[in-house]
């Protein structure tokens, strides 16, 4: 162990044990995940080579090969828990980096939410066990998240009771769906429903696109791998053309929406329940955010535990940079920002699966909050991980630009979360409609419910500028329950701007849409606020359930550098709201650097409490025991450029130049 991580986890003010126990949910998760784990550790079917000194084609025949070994272990561990299967990846994968990882992150949970009992019997077990592979083909090369954009036709034909799928336009062919490039056999195809001469919007269908057994592509598909990425380097991201291309009646997904044998549509109850799919995958894109920013601070602490350079004090050894000011103020927001989304995450998991089951009994009144909270969420998320996780990577200074960091395949992998299941700009505007759509009826005298039940109070919250200069507001930036005060009282205030805004536009222009472009500006910002304001909520309300004092002491500590960091970035808000004074915002800056002091002993142990494992960070910065720079060297050497000592392109380009002095 290297002496200064020993040092650090001696001088914790906590067991981060206890801390590991409070993610997980209990301790008996904790227990099982190690358990699960272990039985990967100790199977010498799931060691694979070096990825980084791969190629391209070899790592995904490597991926390949793991994904059917990993279904194969699930079945001969008997694990089917869909945390413990999340578990069994986790050591693996990272995010979706698998060949066959959309056949059980989108292809099952679509069947599952859009399927009838029938269709399920015929299609879920296939699939679980990867005889079937299957992926999700939505997004187009010429659209992506504007779903009503989609070209891809399915036309009912009731005399052979079938549906022919099309791709009429060079910008329809499906362009991006995970898997569908070389690995999966069949894909569920969101296509515009035509039947009986009428377009009905998007509907889901199975589609067949590989023959089974042989694995080449059926007569009417033209099916490939769109090529090299700036990451994912593994999945075979692929492309989709469908020419004319005919599947029975059935293997349109027909819970909610369904055409009789005849070609009469049955609307379902609600449009938004086709789009579920996309709602569980967001949902589950705020844990997959919390993870990969808690991987990055885990590395980028440990790494600045061990990195000694420069000098505080002329003439004295140099200190950790963990020590400097400037490393704390880097770091130790980014890893209060990784525990804040550790529990939106499980809030957004119990939510989703609460709502879900609501709305099978037939209760959709959830349903709208949750497509809004999820898209903001997803938006909100994604965007602060993925600057975050560059920011680690900037604070480990020219060794964070190596692959034996882990940094930069972290980045490239997660990175996509900010443009997949909807580009967040996007996403963040659908999240306000339903702001704008909640204001309305505030200001119609209606009541509303939820995360934004904020909205009721805005008569009391039209304070005047005038009215608040000069006289300090009742925010205590030491309480994390003012804090969220502050962070509501942000929320309406922009949310009501944009409002305003809008309306402005709208009476101006006479064009509600031509209004809405014009203020989009405005509702992304009411958008984040709102965000912002659920996260701090969610984080300030976890502190009470927290049992043990030591660890809910550190957990109020990061909550409150969460806070108020947040309003350091964006006091202009805070001020121009009327929310804080501007001595106030001083003495938050100056409440931040108190708290970087405060968390500096405990921010190796805050890293340790995430868990992880060696194998999983794939960090040699990273590493437990510290041990960095010898297994960099180590890592260095097992480059293939130095399998030989003298290059061939030595005497192939080189050598014939140097013959000539």
């Amino acid at each position: 162990m290297n002496p200064d991580l020993r040092r650090e986890r001696d001088a914790a003010s906590f067991n981060p044990e206890l801390l590991t126990y409070v993610l997980d949910g209990g301790i008996s998760n904790t227990r099982r995940r190690r358990e699960i784990e272990n039985q990967i550790l100790s199977d010498p079917g799931f060691q694979q080579p070096n990825v980084n000194f791969l190629s391209r084609g070899e790592r995904y025949d490597a991926a390949v090969k793991k994904s059917a070994y990993m279904v194969q272990k699930l079945r001969d561990f008997s694990i089917s828990d869909p945390d413990e299967i999340l578990w069994f990846k986790r050591l693996q994968l990272s995010s979706f980096v698998e060949p066959a990882g959309l056949n059980f992150s989108m292809f099952i949970p679509t069947l599952v939410n859009l399927g009838t009992p029938a269709q399920q019997e015929k299609w879920l077990l296939p699939s679980q066990e990867l005889q079937i592979i299957g992926t999700y083909a939505q997004t187009e090369l010429g659209h992506g998240t504007h779903l009503r954009g989609l070209e891809t036709t399915a036309t009912y034909d009731p005399e052979t009771q079938e549906f022919i799928i099309n791709s009429p336009t060079v910008t329809s062919i499906k362009w991006w769906p995970g898997g569908l490039g070389k690995t999966s056999n069949h894909a569920i195809v969101l296509a515009q429903l035509i039947t009986q001469g009428k377009r009905y919007g998007l509907h889901a269908f199975i589609v067949p696109i590989r023959e089974i057994g042989t694995h080449k592509p059926l007569p009417g598909i033209t099916i490939g791998d769109i090529g090299p990425k700036f990451g994912y380097d593994e999945m075979d991201n692929g492309y989709l053309k469908m020419d004319n291309y005919r599947i029975p009646r059935e293997n349109m997904l027909m819970k909610y929406a369904q055409v009789k044998p005849d070609g009469t549509y049955v609307k379902p109850v609600s449009n938004k329940l086709t789009y579920g799919t996309m709602v569980f995958i967001r949902s589950f894109l705020v844990s997959a955010a919390a993870q990969a920013l808690s991987k990055a601070c885990t590395i980028a602490i440990r790494y600045s535990a061990v990195r000694h350079q420069s000098e505080i004090t002329p003439g004295e050894p140099e200190p950790q940079i963990l020590d400097f000011q400037t490393q704390q103020y880097k770091l130790f927001p980014l890893l209060a920002t990784a525990y804040a989304f550790q529990f939106v995450g499980a809030y957004m998991k119990t939510t989703y699966l609460r709502v879900n089951e609501d709305i099978s009994q037939g209760d959709l009144s959830e349903l709208p909050e949750l497509h809004a909270l999820t898209a903001g969420l997803k938006a909100f998320a994604t965007w602060t991980a993925n600057a975050a996780i560059e920011a680690c990577r900037m604070a480990c200074g020219g060794h964070g630009y190596s692959h034996c960091s882990g940094l930069p395949n972290l980045y490239v992998n997660f990175t996509p979360s900010c443009t997949f299941e909807g580009e967040n700009t996007v996403m963040m505007l659908q999240t306000a409609r339903y702001l704008m759509k909640s204001y309305e009826q505030v200001r119609a005298g209606k009541l509303v419910g939820g995360m934004v039940s904020y909205l009721n109070d805005l008569p009391s919250q039209r304070i005047q500028p005038q009215q608040v200069a000069g006289r300090p507001t009742a925010v205590d930036i030491s309480s994390p329950d003012s804090l969220v005060e502050a962070y509501r009282l942000r929320a309406a205030s922009l949310v009501e701007i944009a409002a305003k805004n809008l309306q402005a536009e709208v009476s101006h222009r006479r064009s509600r849409e031509v209004a809405w472009n014009l203020t989009s500006v405005d509702l992304v910002r009411a958008t984040e606020a709102h965000c912002h304001f659920v996260v701090v909520k969610l984080f300030a309300e976890k502190l009470p359930q927290i049992q043990e004092k030591p660890i809910q002491a550190v957990l109020r500590n990061l909550c409150l550098l969460y806070s108020l960091y947040g309003i350091s970035q964006q006091a202009g808000d805070f001020l121009q709201g009327g929310i804080l004074t501007g001595s106030q915002i001083t003495q938050v800056r100056q409440r931040i650097k108190e708290l970087l002091t405060v968390i500096r002993p405990d921010a190796v142990a805050l890293v340790d409490a995430f868990d992880y494992r060696d194998e999983t960070l794939g960090s040699v910065l990273g590493r437990y025991d510290g041990n960095v720079y010898e297994n960099m060297f180590e890592w260095a050497k097992n480059s293939p450029l130095n399998k030989t000592e003298v290059h061939e392109s030595f005497h192939k380009y080189l050598k014939p130049m140097q013959s000539k002095l």
